[in-house]
């Protein structure tokens, strides 16, 4: 095998370039408030979302019309248990969604979509993502961070008009940005477009193309070459997934999601017209973000609707089992586990819908909320499906087939496990999340205080920086000590009369959140430059945050529906309950700020990569199979079959 060139592979860059590239990227301006962002800075906003949003009565109706349409189709056309065992979603399904205008969702009216609201496009991810989390993804992936999105935010209105209305009734699109040596570093990006005459030249290959087996178009995220009259830089473009050059290489299987239509796409020598580049040169980044902001929030609307499901199944199951003599459910350690479900069900439902409403009201800045959203949801709704899976026992454990075979409910706990498992990665893994939530939140410290710890800036623009520094805190820092948490009749309207008391949990959490602002203050003096290396120590502030504003939203929705007269009381009754199981995890959670293992841990990290453990390896088999960690990728001519499956 010949050795790639090595300018064929992807560029290398310094720590510091690599966090420069996404600096750059990410939106820098605060034009709106930011309830989550005010959070994190000790200001209890709750102003900023209460009374809760709601949609107008036009946007209730067409949604809700809608939905109507798409329940009976999932009922009578999708069949969950089929995909599952063939891995991959029929023809007639997405024929189906087409005449529904299913793919034109959030596409507007004139351009022949659907027009939904982001509270309704994400209550329809939730319907379909029940029956087949496969088809949710399918329809997530197109819409919220395929080509119809990036379009509406920065495409020119000749590109709307040309692809949009393709998008709405038949085209499939995806995302391309992920390589194979390449993910949550661009700065590496080796896919390049170099210009050539009046377009681009694209070369590269991409992994993990959700979409990408069936698309009709693409988006694709590659490196432009700066050189006369071209600055150069990562840009986005819409492409024909048909166009001479392109090859889907291997269409990839999962432990999960088995009829996700992913794959690998390589780019040879493909042609590009100059006019399906979206926005400018070096922009593609700042596109893949902003679209996210909202995009984010099409996952924990699935994993919203994931919870539903659970609490349905360990509603029914633990009431027909019975163990020693009463119902599981009647035994504490069930119960606890079925209380969580409930709770949590009802939390994550109220921080889809606050965010997504905030999002179309576009009154607020939702980039830390929609953030908050994915990973709170996706990480609270693995565990609610683990626990669904230890309560059914055995059961939980079998697969659905198995047993239907004997004569049981045909229940796909194992599978909801297993589906949801991805969630934790897609979009921004949890990990990552942590470290673009943390940077957002210290947003504010770091456009005061930033240069002081700069060792590239000159001591006179350290000089600068301190001056400023030292008014911003003088301001901030006596607002922290105390506030209304404190007075014991602050937010009485969220203690009617015979309903529980939220109003203690929105103290507590305007409490917490001056707390965890003193705690990053804290942080920065301690740590100064090295704040961005203590992932651990932000992960857990992250974490913090991501309690409290559900919290919030849980309260405030609970309130809402009171005063809509129908299920107050209950709904009152849920959010005490998450409220007070989320206040134990804060607690945890800030004791783990300064009291924690991170030392220790990265000792012994170094330990394992230095190979003082290998002895702790011996005595096993290793199942894993030959070849290469990452497969190469050098550019060049194809040299397997396109199994490119574009659906007539």
């Amino acid at each position: 095998m010949t050795a790639p060139l090595e300018k064929d592979r992807p560029p290398k860059v310094s720590e510091r370039e690599a966090r420069q590239v996404a600096e750059a990227a990410r939106e820098s301006d605060w034009r709106r408030p930011s309830f989550a962002k005010e959070l994190f800075l000790g200001r209890f906003r709750l102003d900023l979302i209460h009374p809760h949003p709601l949609p107008s009565g036009e946007d209730t109706r067409r949604g809700e019309e809608f939905l109507g349409r798409l329940r009976a189709f999932c009922e009578t056309r999708i069949d969950g248990a089929l995909i599952e065992r063939e891995a991959r979603i029929p023809d007639d399904v997405i024929d189906g969604l087409r005449e529904l205008g299913a793919l034109g969702m959030k596409i507007d009216t004139k351009y022949g979509g659907l027009g939904l609201t982001q509270v309704y496009y994400n209550r329809a991810l939730a319907l379909v993502g029940s029956v087949s989390p496969a088809v949710g993804a399918l329809l997530s992936a197109h819409q919220s961070i395929g080509v119809p999105q990036p379009l509406k935010l920065f495409g020119t209105q000749e590109q709307r008009d040309r692809f949009l209305p393709r998008l709405a009734r038949h085209d499939i699109s995806a995302f391309l940005l992920t390589e194979p040596d390449v993910g949550s570093d661009p700065a590496r990006l080796a896919t390049t477009a170099v210009p050539d005459g009046d377009g681009y030249v694209l070369d590269g290959v991409k992994l993990w193309t959700t979409n990408g087996v069936v698309a009709d178009l693409l988006v694709v995220m590659a490196r432009v070459p700066a050189s006369e009259g071209h600055p150069g830089g990562i840009t986005a473009f819409v492409v024909e997934a048909a166009s001479e050059g392109i090859t889907v290489e291997h269409r990839n299987a999962f432990m999960g999601l088995r009829g996700l239509e992913n794959g690998v796409t390589r780019f040879h020598r493909v042609r590009v017209p100059a006019d399906q580049r979206i926005g400018p040169e070096g922009a593609g980044l700042k596109i893949a973000l902003t679209t996210l902001n909202t995009g984010r929030l099409s996952l924990p609307a699935m994993c919203a609707g994931a919870g539903k499901w659970c609490l349905r199944v360990a509603r029914e199951w633990s009431a027909a089992r019975e163990q020693w003599g009463k119902p599981i459910a009647r035994h504490e350690a069930i119960g606890a586990k079925i209380s969580f479900i409930a709770a949590t069900t009802f939390a994550l439902e109220a921080v889809l819908d606050l965010s997504s409403q905030l999002a179309d009201e576009e009154r607020n800045d939702i980039r830390i909320e929609a953030a908050l959203a994915k990973l709170y949801g996706s990480e609270m709704a693995w565990r609610m499906a683990d626990d669904l899976v230890q309560i059914r026992g055995g059961r939980g454990y079998e697969t659905a087939d198995s047993l239907a075979a004997r004569g049981e409910r045909a229940i796909p706990a194992e599978q909801m496990l297993r589906d949801l498992r991805i969630n934790r990665i897609f979009e921004g893994s949890t990990e990552i999340m942590h470290l673009l939530i943390a940077r957002e939140a210290v947003d504010a410290h770091l456009s005061v205080a930033g240069d002081l710890i700069d060792p590239e800036k000159s001591l006179g623009d350290k000089a600068k920086a301190g001056a400023q520094a030292t008014a911003f805190y003088a301001r901030w820092l006596p607002r922290l000590v105390t506030g209304p948490g404190q007075l014991p009749r602050t937010y009485a309207e969220f203690h009617p009369p015979g309903h529980a008391d939220l109003a203690a949990h929105l103290r507590a959490v305007e409490r917490s959140s001056r707390r965890l602002a003193r705690a990053m203050f804290a942080a920065m003096a301690r740590w100064q430059g090295r704040m961005e290396t203590k992932q651990g120590f932000l992960g857990r502030v992250v974490d913090i945050g991501a309690e409290l504003f559900a919290m919030s939203a849980a309260c405030v929705r609970a309130e809402l529906i009171r005063t809509e007269g129908e299920h107050g009381r209950e709904a009152y009754q849920l959010a005490d309950a998450f409220c007070r199981q989320s206040r134990l995890r804060v607690e945890e959670l800030f004791g783990r700020l300064w009291s924690n293992t991170d030392d220790v841990d990265g000792r012994v990290v170094r330990g394992v990569l230095s190979g003082r453990y290998t002895w702790l390896e011996e005595g096993i088999v290793d199942l894993g199979g030959p070849g290469v960690w990452i497969a190469d990728t050098t550019p060049g001519p194809t040299t397997k079959e396109n199994v490119h499956r574009p659906i007539p």
